[in-house]
């Protein structure tokens, strides 16, 4: 019984500790790029968009689908950077505690 309810205080404090990361993910920024640098897009580490920003140089009709890839390709690279910081917080959060392969808690 004195493991059962070990077990329940662990889970209790897990799930504070998921609560504060959860809010600390909404105030990590992340920013990736593409063409060179001439397209940046900001993320949350929850992988919200927060920005865009665009070099003046690509804003002409006849490259609107360059721009449009280039857009893609900043956010997919954001979103990986989102992605690393996440998993970097669930392994500090998570460090003595072994979970299951695969499980996600969020």
């Amino acid at each position: 019984m004195a493991d059962f309810l070990g077990m329940m205080k662990q889970a209790a404090q897990l799930q504070s500790k998921m609560q504060e990361m959860q809010a600390e993910l909404d105030r990590i920024e992340v920013e990736g790029t593409s063409g060179g640098g001439m397209v940046a897009v900001k993320l949350t580490a929850k992988g919200e968009l927060k920005g865009v920003k665009i070099d003046d140089s690509l804003v002409k009709p006849e490259e609107k689908e360059i721009l449009e890839d280039l857009l893609v390709a900043a956010h997919a690279d954001a979103r990986r950077k989102a992605d690393d910081v996440m998993q970097d917080m669930m392994k500090s959060l998570t460090g003595g505690l072994s979970l299951p392969p695969g499980l996600k808690l969020f």
